[in-house]
């Protein structure tokens, strides 16, 4: 399966757009956002909890980064509400359900094999966030193949986006977004071609969104 598997093309998808589509596990379902492969595949989704809802303990040979966008999401007997970043390092394994249904952001398969230790940030925590021009910025995970960071912009600023070699990822995350004339929503995500760059404003409320700068080439 190839889902937005031309990565030398910018791709936009907003929320009116979102197809959702049953996993393999009853009560579970997401939206394919890049996907190169069949059931274990490199993969970028949103996934969708109904409340209640447990899928199989199950391992990641590539690695699983978890952004929760709503609900709580669960895993081994610890909760994690909006806002909680995991990263689960290639050949972890675990358990995840949700009691009162979550929606999460969720890269498969994306990780080196270098990154060996996990990671669990609750971004609500006001020490995880430093000042910068425009807004605030809470960075997730850096290191060599990878920066990603929550950038929260004010009310109608604007910051650049974009990288010369590199291909950049931004799922709106609160707020609103204006790009080329349009609004985009919560929910919305962006992926750059290396050598694509905009400008992204922040709406009357202001917006946060996920960044990410994915430095390897991907082997589409």
């Amino acid at each position: 399966m190839r889902v937005n598997a031309d990565f030398s093309r910018r791709i936009v998808v907003t929320p009116s757009q979102y197809t959702w589509v049953p996993s393999p596990q009853a009560g579970v379902e997401r939206v394919m956002l890049d996907r190169i492969g069949a059931e274990q595949a490199r993969a970028t989704s949103l996934v969708r909890y109904a409340p209640n809802s447990t899928f199989p303990a199950h391992h990641h040979p590539g690695g699983e980064e978890i952004f929760v966008l709503s609900g709580t999401f669960s895993a081994d007997g610890q909760d994690y509400p909006p806002g909680g970043y995991l990263r689960n390092p290639p050949g972890s394994s675990h358990r995840p359900s949700s009691r009162d249904g979550a929606t999460i952001f969720v890269k498969l398969r994306q990780m080196s094999a270098t990154q060996d230790q996990p990671v669990s940030l609750d971004t609500r925590e006001a020490s995880h966030w430093k000042p910068v021009a425009g807004g605030e910025v809470c960075v997730l995970f850096v290191d060599a193949q990878e920066h990603v960071e929550l950038r929260r912009l004010h009310a109608n600023e604007t910051i650049r986006c974009g990288e010369t070699s590199h291909i950049v990822e931004v799922l709106v995350t609160a707020g609103t977004l204006l790009l080329d004339g349009a609004t985009l929503p919560a929910g919305s995500w962006i992926r750059l071609p290396a050598g694509d760059a905009i400008m992204l404003t922040a709406g009357s409320d202001g917006v946060c969104v996920y960044r990410k700068i994915y430095m390897p080439p991907v082997q589409a």
